[in-house]
């Protein structure tokens, strides 16, 4: 199943190569602080500055957003990196009329950094690497 998702991750970036990683010119990799900064300004309406779910946007929702600081626990105590980005990014096994939550990766796709997931670099969008390492580190 991980392997699947990967696999339409990488399809749905339309990326081959490692080497295309990237259009910018920086070769830093986003960090914790740039993801907090992401969720900061695209995340926290819905799921709370706390990322528990509670945001002001949350109770106009038809579906209650998730408590993402409990996204390992619910994974066996492991944090489901390639799920959540795949999800983040846009899911192509869900349409998004069957979702609430915006998909944010086909804007981002040409800003690449290679993150490890599941054991394989995988060309991931800047912004959203930097937003999968913000929640990985809020794990309970």
């Amino acid at each position: 199943m991980r392997s699947h998702i990967l696999n339409l991750f990488i399809v749905g970036i339309g990326i081959t190569a490692l080497s295309a990683c990237t259009t910018d010119t920086s070769n830093e990799m986003p960090t914790r602080a740039d993801g907090a900064e992401f969720f900061s300004a695209n995340c926290v309406s819905c799921h709370g500055s706390d990322a528990k779910g509670d945001g002001p946007a949350a109770t106009g929702l038809p579906a209650a957003p998730p408590d993402l600081t409990l996204l390992s626990v619910q994974n066996g105590g492991e944090f489901p990196q390639t799920q959540t980005l795949s999800y983040i990014y846009g899911d192509p096994e869900k349409s998004h009329l069957a979702r609430v939550m915006p998909e944010f990766g086909e804007d981002m796709a040409l800003d690449l950094v290679p993150v490890e997931l599941d054991g394989v670099l995988t060309p991931t969008p800047r912004e959203l690497a930097g937003l999968l390492f913000y929640l990985e580190s809020i794990q309970q």
